[in-house]
């Protein structure tokens, strides 16, 4: 899974071709850090069809605001740069999130 940042994110994320999921967490975000575990392993299963990213929005704020990411965790699906869905909250379970990435693989 790889781990972008402010700046690597729109060359990884945004001008990337194809599908990549990406996990936004945060630090104090225990949720967040609750799950990154379950995202890898689905990172495992599914590395080959799509791309799995993370990053870490306390440092990058206005990134995560500009992607309209208002929630943590928040998991989104983009394709081709342009985000296509996400699960925010409550709503990013493990079966939530495979159950996403199926629709789209």
């Amino acid at each position: 899974m790889l781990e972008v940042n402010k700046e690597t994110f729109e060359a990884e994320v945004l001008n990337a071709e194809g599908y990549v999921l990406v996990d936004f967490w945060g630090k104090s975000c225990e949720p967040c850090k609750a799950l990154l575990p379950h995202v890898e392993k689905l990172a495992e299963k599914y590395g080959d069809k799509m791309k799995f990213c993370k990053l870490d929005t306390s440092s990058a704020r206005r990134l995560a605001i500009k992607q309209r990411v208002l929630g943590l965790p928040t998991i989104a699906i983009y394709k081709d740069g342009e985000k296509i869905d996400e699960l925010t909250k409550e709503d990013a379970t493990p079966a939530n999130i495979e159950e996403m990435i199926k629709k789209y693989i």
